[in-house]
């Protein structure tokens, strides 16, 4: 079965951190682009961090830069979000997505992700 299965998140006070997996099962991560986004209640859908298919390229929104680290592990296909320093304005739905794309380069324009995940809930009480 083809799919994405995010893992990590929780309940979790401010200042604290967790660690979001993404899982792919049934193809593989290599050649794809990785991306997180979240979506909060009645807000919209917004990119927080991606990573490139090669490794080397990595964006984050601003309001996350520094507090969030994106990596992938190609072998054992997963991409992780290691998540410090988290807000109580962090509380939010995470999703992952991929995108075919092979290079250094990384998006958040949410409609060139052709995979997503169910999402894993994150909450960070105020």
């Amino acid at each position: 079965q083809v799919q994405l299965v995010e893992s990590g998140g929780g309940l979790v006070q401010p200042g604290g951190s967790l660690r979001l997996s993404c899982a792919a099962s049934g193809f593989t991560l290599d050649g794809s682009g990785i991306g997180w986004f979240r979506q909060a209640p009645g807000k919209e859908r917004e990119g927080v961090s991606c990573i490139s298919s090669s490794g080397r390229g990595t964006s984050y929104t601003d309001s996350v830069q520094g507090r969030f680290t994106i990596s992938r592990d190609n072998a054992k296909n997963l991409v992780y979000l290691q998540m410090n320093s988290l807000k109580p304005e962090d509380t939010a739905v995470y999703f992952c997505a991929t995108v075919r794309r092979y290079g250094n380069a990384c998006s958040f324009r949410m409609n060139e992700y052709t995979r997503w995940g169910q999402g894993t809930q994150v909450t960070v009480p105020s």
